[in-house]
């Protein structure tokens, strides 16, 4: 079943721009485009066109996702970065709200179920999967970085959450990360914590070396200077001792002075090594069969809540569903038709990577190029 397959027709019509959110002069402009090059001109998403700036936009599903429902969900859509992004999101968001929900003020404190995609800026490059736990009342971050792709085509993002707690993200449909929920982000408690009724013995010996009880200082050790006149050193002839003093040998290292006394450290017959704290179940740890839930009440709308220091990005081919199989399929149909399309017209116009686009990236990424949107194209 589709949630959201954006249909032919005018995008103003469909999208609203958060123009509520913040004011005119911190607000980019949206515009609709096939990119610089493209498999298809009539292909168009919807692209930031201005640097330093926020971005928000949203459109209303044709069906609302309910977690309640039993099903799974996927998010799915492209990211083209024109113009050599170097800080900047590029995530979407899946929205609650309902009827309530007013797209023109949309933006970052806005509640949301699901925060999925790219985002880079400089040497972090990562694709954000944040999910909205109801039991928490919060959005829970998954705990280690998914990579992205960071050059000028089409990549594909998908993220699919499924009923039995397990989830997976795909770039151009191949799984880069999948497992369990509570494996990967911080949805429990810990299963064990530290036993409050123990402490460590206050005779435990945790000192590894002690210090030798029979070594004693030598008499006279700090008596040893440091520095003693050089005994090489002579009076010079021509030194006058009325005129310049009484004549003193320059001072050297003493090799006889072996610094500050410390007494040697031997192994320490009690000790008894580290002392570990030892661990009980942990009595709050309940086990969460709702982590999947992140639209509990039901979500209505995606969008796109964004800060980019330079514009350029493309969005397009977005789809909601419960099922990967019909992504998949979708992305095949339509998406991957773009990819080989954008690479024949780069290629064709020899467009370089310090020309008249800037850097193209790693043009060797195994060919993450992306296919032109059929029955997609008209509708930014």
């Amino acid at each position: 079943m589709l949630f959201l397959l954006i249909r032919q027709k005018a995008w103003t019509d469909r999208w609203t721009v958060s123009s509520e959110w913040k004011s005119t002069s911190e607000l980019g402009e949206w515009k609709h485009t096939p990119g610089v090059y493209y498999a298809d001109e009539s292909d168009k998403g919807i692209q930031t066109g201005s640097d330093a700036r926020h971005y928000g936009i949203s459109t209303k599903l044709d069906k609302p996702y309910n977690s309640s429902d039993g099903k799974d969900i996927v998010i799915q859509y492209s990211v083209k970065h024109e113009q050599d992004i170097d800080c900047g999101g590029a995530y979407i968001k899946l929205l609650p709200g309902g009827d309530d929900f007013d797209g023109k003020k949309f933006g970052g404190d806005s509640p949301y179920g699901i925060m999925f995609g790219p985002d880079i800026c400089g040497a972090t490059k990562r694709t954000h999967v944040i999910l909205h736990n109801e039991r928490k009342d919060d959005n829970i971050l998954i705990e280690k970085d998914i990579p992205c792709e960071k050059d000028k085509f089409s990549h594909l993002y998908t993220l699919v959450v499924r009923t039995d707690n397990t989830f997976e993200v795909f770039v151009d449909n191949k799984s880069v990360r999948k497992g369990k929920l509570e494996d990967e982000f911080p949805f429990l408690e810990q299963t064990e914590i530290k036993d409050p009724d123990q402490s460590k013995p206050a005779d435990w010996v945790d000192e590894q070396k002690m210090v030798d009880p029979n070594d004693v200082k030598p008499v006279g050790y700090d008596d040893i200077p440091s520095e003693i006149p050089d005994p090489e050193a002579a009076k010079p002839e021509d030194w006058d001792d009325e005129d310049d003093g009484e004549w003193e040998p320059p001072m050297i290292d003493n090799p006889d002075y072996k610094g500050s006394w410390s007494a040697n450290m031997i192994e320490n017959p009690d000790y008894k090594g580290p002392w570990v704290h030892p661990m009980i179940p942990n009595p709050d740890f309940v086990y969460d069969e709702k982590m999947h839930a992140v639209c509990a009440n039901g979500c209505s709308h995606v969008g796109f809540e964004l800060w980019q220091v330079k514009s350029g990005t493309i969005f397009d081919d977005i789809l909601v569903t419960d099922s990967l199989e019909e992504a998949q399929k979708f992305a095949e149909e339509t998406f991957f038709k773009k990819r080989d399309g954008e690479k024949k017209m780069y290629d064709e116009q020899n467009i370089s990577s310090e020309d008249d686009m800037g850097d193209m990236g790693d043009d060797d990424d195994e060919d993450f190029d992306m296919g032109g949107m059929d029955g997609f194209e008209d509708e930014f």
